[in-house]
């Protein structure tokens, strides 16, 4: 993973491009509300950054593939450093 990280709004985009037909209905409000952050330490409305990543990720739990892996690894990335740079 590089040190230069996308925003969050960056990939809640990938998200709703690339998973067209998610298999938990409830994934996909915390993947519109990364659309309004830039990192974890944002908020949206009374949730934080890392509150919308972590029940993005319980919630896309059965969402599987390389793409899958790949923006799971990277929000997780954003998560362990807690200052999700862009």
């Amino acid at each position: 993973m590089p040190n230069i990280r996308r925003n969050l709004s960056d990939i809640g985009r990938e998200i709703l491009l690339k998973w067209r037909t998610p298999t938990n209905y409830a994934a996909k409000p915390y993947a519109r509300a990364m659309l309004s952050l830039n990192t974890v330490n944002d908020n949206y409305g009374c949730d934080s950054g890392r509150e919308i990543v972590l029940r993005f990720l319980c919630n896309a739990q059965m969402w599987r593939g390389e793409i899958a892996r790949n923006i799971k690894a990277e929000l997780k990335a954003h998560l362990k450093d807690g200052e999700g740079r862009v």
